[in-house]
């Protein structure tokens, strides 16, 4: 299984990006799919994860409607858009995929639900 992330980069305050994550190797629609994110010295943390279908998303609180994840499951990609940047977003995102998808959206919000790891794209925002 890899899947592959792409679309970080430098970004100014307010500024916005598109990550992107294209999955190869499994059953992509049978998986929930999302993103977690590690700044230095922090631990991982969840930012969002969307059902098999794309029917159901889930968001950490910090991304307070800023950011909107979406699926392609016809070219096994899943996408995340970053709008209002600020610093404290700064940080490593990666894309995951789970063995499963047989529990509720909210059941997927730690590191352990989710078995496949990509290996990160950084986003830095600063002025």
């Amino acid at each position: 299984v890899q899947l592959q992330a792409s679309g970080g980069g430098l970004v100014h305050p307010g500024g916005s990006l598109r990550l992107s994550c294209a999955a190869s190797g499994l059953t992509f629609s049978s998986s929930v799919v999302g993103w977690f994110r590690q700044a230095p010295g922090k631990e991982r943390e969840f930012v969002t994860s969307i059902s098999r279908l794309g029917g159901n998303t889930n968001y950490a609180d910090f991304v307070e409607g800023r950011f909107t994840i979406t699926r392609d499951n016809a070219k096994n990609m899943v996408h995340l858009q970053l709008n209002s940047l600020r610093p404290e977003d700064t940080a490593v995102y990666y894309c995951v995929a789970s063995s499963h998808a047989d529990r509720g959206i909210q059941y997927y919000d730690t590191p352990g639900r989710f078995r496949y790891w990509g290996q990160g794209t950084q986003v830095t925002v600063s002025s």
